[in-house]
């Protein structure tokens, strides 16, 4: 899913309130555009598809009138009926702004202008539109299948794979690299099947110790060795009726692939220490990160049970292979622990998209999920850049060259010294700095920055 464009088009003739709003709007992390006029205006539409666009009714040629702002308000529309038009009236033009809004405005702004309000509604704005945005492409792009998000064309025919799978009770075997969503999509087979109100039973071959395993999968009878203190059902018999899904299979010894091969074959086990034959009627999906037909060349995995599970095999690709599937899975993962967390106004920087688009991630949705979260756990703001993901410049390949950034970090350290050598006197800090001191109050509240003395304390 391509994230929306933040774009806003200030559309004013007067050059001092136009510089006073892109001022303003400077530390939105959005692409400003300006125009003059209606023809403009409309031309930056065409190039910019703007989210947001900032409108004075009075437009040259007819800048005593409203004709020509009402006309370009609808031209707009015709062109980009998603942007959201803010509308900006004269004190006395509230008719004005009500036929505006009956126009196709998404909401009005009486002048003269207070930049921080005039924020609020462009914020408001920036809310709608980005829900709006969301529902237009949640159901082509997010889950294909259940659980499973993707708008790679790739992954898309794997979900039509899997759900011709789901319709049979074929063995297949899900090939992948770790973390790349081979239990999400062996789930997802089940949930399409008539299966679906059955156990799904999951088994790690490479997590269970060697000596372990054939009980684990298989079961076994009181007695059978030190410790088997009752009969125990294994994986497999619980699974009766269901899926099981045996994740890793590579890993799995020879000696237990034999018996593994006989239940597969017969569709019957016998646990540990037992003599008695119990059916059992289980789809088996399979999973491995591993070369299956070099292993059976190298003597490492049993042809015959290598071409037992292999009757359907589903290659998953990689996620650096899935276009723009990371950033798709990354603002899916920000949406999910943003509301679990409780922090639901959070979003990606320009610099953290860039980052997610080209970072390889070999860890592949596991670690996509992983840098998510972690960084809204420590989030300091509502904007996660590429720094708060762990996608550094210094071997990632993701260079920090957002000017906007660079600025605001090096105006945000300035601030801080001067404060701190003024011992948080503001009005020698502005001197300090080269500034008024209600600018240096803007910047304050700009950057939400502290005027309290700090003490060795408080550094501690």
């Amino acid at each position: 899913m391509e994230a929306l464009d933040r774009t806003i088009l200030i559309v004013e003739d007067d050059e001092g309130l136009q510089s006073q709003l892109k001022w303003h709007f400077d530390d939105f992390e959005s692409t400003l555009i300006t125009a003059k006029d209606r023809t403009e205006a409309l031309n930056a539409v065409r190039m910019y598809s703007p989210s947001i666009i900032i409108q004075d009714l009075g437009l040259p040629p007819d800048d005593e009138g409203v004709s020509e702002g009402f006309a370009c308000i609808r031209d707009t529309l015709t062109i980009a009926p998603d942007s959201k038009i803010i509308v900006m009236t004269g004190k006395n033009d509230h008719k004005n702004a009500l036929d505006s809004i009956a126009a196709g405005a998404f909401d009005f702004y009486l002048k003269p202008v207070d930049p921080e309000r005039l924020s609020l509604v462009v914020d408001q704005a920036f809310r709608i539109a980005r829900l709006e945005h969301e529902n237009r492409t949640q159901q082509a792009f997010f889950e294909p299948i259940a659980g499973l998000v993707t708008a790679d064309s790739t992954m898309k025919r794997v979900c039509r794979m899997a759900e011709k799978i789901a319709q049979s009770p074929v063995t297949s075997t899900l090939l992948g690299e770790s973390g790349t969503g081979k239990e999400v999509l062996a789930r997802a087979i089940h949930t399409m099947s008539d299966r679906k109100d059955r156990p799904f039973v999951a088994i790690n071959c490479a997590a269970v110790p060697e000596n372990l395993i054939e009980s684990e999968l298989f079961g076994y009878e009181k007695g059978a060795f030190t410790g088997a203190g009752k009969t125990t059902e294994g994986r497999i018999e619980q699974a009766n009726s269901g899926t099981l899904f045996l994740d890793e299979i590579g890993d799995m010894p020879l000696p237990l692939q034999a018996k593994l091969l006989r239940f597969l074959q017969e569709r019957v086990i016998e646990r540990v220490g037992g003599r008695k034959a119990i059916n059992i009627d289980a789809r088996v999906i399979c999973a491995t990160n591993k070369d299956l037909k070099t292993m059976v060349s190298n003597g490492e995995f049993r042809e015959d049970l290598y071409y037992r599970i292999c009757e359907i095999v589903v290659d998953i690709p990689p996620l650096r292979s899935r276009g723009t599937d990371a950033r798709l899975l990354a603002n899916f993962f920000l949406q999910k622990y943003s509301r679990s967390m409780k922090q639901r106004s959070l979003r990606f920087s320009d610099d953290a998209l860039a980052g997610i688009d080209a970072y390889e991630w070999p860890g592949n949705i596991r670690e996509v999920e992983n840098k998510v979260k972690r960084a809204v756990v420590l989030a300091d703001n509502h904007i996660l850049n590429a720094e708060d993901l762990d996608l550094k410049s210094d071997g990632d390949g993701v260079l920090n060259l957002n000017l906007r950034k660079i600025r605001q970090s090096a105006e945000v350290e300035a601030i801080e010294q001067a404060l701190a050598l003024s011992e948080y006197n503001v009005s020698m800090a502005a001197k300090m700095l080269g500034i008024t001191r209600p600018t240096l109050y803007d910047l304050i509240r700009k950057y939400s920055l502290s005027t309290d003395k700090k003490t060795e304390e408080d550094s501690l």
